[in-house]
C-alpha cells in the first residue's frame, strides 16, 4: 500500500469515527421528542364529583384525611376553577418548604389577608373568686391582647380604648376562616363584621399616629416606647416616611398574629392539661421549683428552665396547630416522590399554577411519625424520645419560611 493510499484510509478511519462520535453527542443532547413526554411523571391523582359540597358537608379536616386515605399523600381536588394539590407527610414536603420563591411563592395565595391587614402589609380572672365557670377562649384573648397593649399598642390605647381595641380584633379574629382563603370577600356576615373592625382599627391608629406626629413636630409630649412609635419614625431606604395607612395597617397584622395564635395556643394548652391532670401537676410542681430558685422575677431565665410546660406547649401545638394548613403558589412544575393510594412509591408532576397545600393537622397526625398520634403526650418529645423530627413537624412551619417568632411565642403562653 503506498503513501496515498495509507492517507485515504487513515482520513476514511479518522471521519468515521468523528462521525461516530458526533452523532452519540446529537443523540445524548437532542430535546426530548412527542413520544419522550409520555416518560415524565403524570400530575397527582384528581377528585371527581363535587369537592366543594364534600367540603363543606364533612368538614375540611375529615374532607382532606378522607381523600389522603383514599389517595396517597399527593392529590388535587378543584374548589370551583382554582386546583388544589396536597402534600401529606415530610417526605414530599421539601420542595413546599425549602423551595425558592421563584419557584413556589406565598405571594398570590397571600391575597386573602388584605381586608383583614390592609394593601401592603378585657377582663382577667381576678374577681372570679375560688370557683367558678369562666370561658377560657375568652380571657386568655383578653389577657394576650393586655400583654400586647403594652409593647404595642401604647398608652392611648390601654388607658382609654382597651375595650374597644380588643372587641374589634374578636371582629377580625372571627372574619378569618376557611373560605376566607378562597374568597376574601364573600359578602358573608363575618366578613362585613371583618371589614367594619378593620376600618375602625385603621382610624384609632391613624388617629393616634397623627396627634403623636403632630405633639413632636411643636416639641410638646414625650417619646413613647411602643412599635407604634418605632412605625412612626421609621424611614425608608429611600428616606421616605412611614404613612398613616401603612402604620394602620402593620400594627393590625402585627397584634393579629400574635394576639390570635398565642390565645388560641394557650386555650388549647389549658383546655388539655385540665384534662390530663398528671402532666398539669408536673407543670405545677416544676413551676414551683423554679419559682423557689429564682424568687418573684420571672425574667428569661426562669421561662427557659420550664422544660415540662414547654412539652406540654409543643404537644398542643402539635394537636392544635393556629394554622390548619399552609399555602404555596406553584411558579414552575415540580416533581415529588411519595406513597399512592396502594402503598407503592411513585412520582407526580404538579403543574405550573396549582395552588400548593401542606396540611399541618394531618402531618402532626401521621401513625407512621407519631407512636398514639392523637393522644396528648408530651413527653413524646423529651429526651431519648424525640418524635417528629425535621419536617415532620410543622406547627410554625419550616424551611425558608419557619416563623421567626417561634421563640417568643413560647415564653409568652409560658407567662400567661
Amino acid at each position: 500500500m503506498d503513501l496515498t493510499t495509507g492517507t485515504i484510509w487513515l482520513f476514511l478511519a479518522q471521519l468515521f469515527m468523528a462521525a461516530t462520535i458526533l452523532r452519540k453527542i446529537a443523540t445524548r443532547e437532542r430535546p426530548r421528542t412527542t413520544s419522550a413526554k409520555f416518560s415524565r411523571p403524570p400530575p397527582p391523582p384528581m377528585t371527581r364529583g363535587a369537592p366543594l359540597l364534600g367540603l363543606v358537608a364533612n368538614g375540611s379536616v375529615a374532607f382532606i384525611r378522607d381523600h389522603y386515605e383514599k389517595m396517597g399523600c399527593v392529590f388535587t381536588i378543584c374548589l370551583l376553577q382554582q386546583k388544589v394539590t396536597f402534600l401529606v407527610g415530610s417526605e414530599v414536603s421539601n420542595h413546599f418548604y425549602k423551595g425558592l420563591d421563584s419557584e413556589i411563592s406565598q405571594d398570590e395565595v397571600s391575597q386573602f389577608t388584605i381586608p383583614t391587614f390592609g394593601p401592603g402589609v378585657a377582663v382577667t380572672l381576678q374577681d372570679g373568686g375560688q370557683s367558678g365557670t369562666v370561658n377560657m377562649k375568652q380571657e386568655f384573648e383578653q389577657l394576650v391582647t393586655l400583654i400586647a397593649s403594652r409593647c404595642l399598642l401604647g398608652e392611648e390605647v390601654r388607658d382609654k380604648m382597651f375595650g374597644e381595641v380588643s372587641t374589634l380584633l374578636r371582629e377580625l379574629n372571627d372574619g378569618m376562616r376557611l373560605i376566607t382563603i378562597l374568597f376574601p370577600r364573600l359578602p358573608i356576615p363575618a366578613h362585613r363584621r371583618r371589614d367594619r373592625a378593620r376600618a375602625r382599627l385603621g382610624k384609632i391608629f391613624s388617629d393616634i399616629g397623627r396627634s403623636r406626629r403632630s405633639n413632636r413636630t411643636g416639641g410638646g409630649g414625650a417619646r413613647r416606647d411602643d412599635l407604634l412609635q418605632c412605625l412612626i419614625d421609621a424611614r425608608y431606604k429611600d428616606g421616605r416616611a412611614t404613612t398613616e395607612t401603612e402604620v394602620a395597617g402593620i400594627l393590625v397584622a402585627a397584634l393579629f398574629a400574635g394576639q390570635h395564635t398565642s390565645s388560641s395556643t394557650s386555650t388549647w394548652t389549658g383546655a388539655r392539661l385540665l384534662t390530663n391532670l398528671n402532666h398539669l401537676r408536673a407543670a405545677a410542681e416544676e413551676q414551683a421549683r423554679i419559682l423557689r430558685r429564682h424568687g418573684d422575677r420571672v425574667d428569661h431565665a426562669a421561662l427557659a428552665a420550664m422544660d415540662t410546660l414547654q412539652r406540654c406547649v409543643k404537644e398542643t401545638l402539635r394537636l392544635h396547630p393556629p394554622a390548619m394548613m399552609l399555602l404555596r403558589h406553584a411558579r414552575r412544575s415540580f416533581v415529588v416522590r411519595g406513597e399512592d393510594s396502594g402503598g407503592g412509591e411513585r412520582e407526580y408532576e404538579v403543574p405550573k399554577g396549582h395552588t400548593v397545600a401542606s396540611p399541618l393537622l394531618l402531618h402532626n397526625e401521621l401513625p407512621q411519625v407519631y407512636r398514639d398520634p392523637r393522644e396528648f403526650d408530651p413527653d413524646r418529645f423529651g429526651a431519648g424520645r424525640e418524635e417528629g423530627g425535621g419536617l415532620a413537624y410543622t406547627a410554625f412551619g419550616g424551611g425558608r419560611h419557619a416563623c421567626v417568632g417561634e421563640a417568643f411565642a413560647y415564653m409568652q403562653i409560658k407567662v400567661i
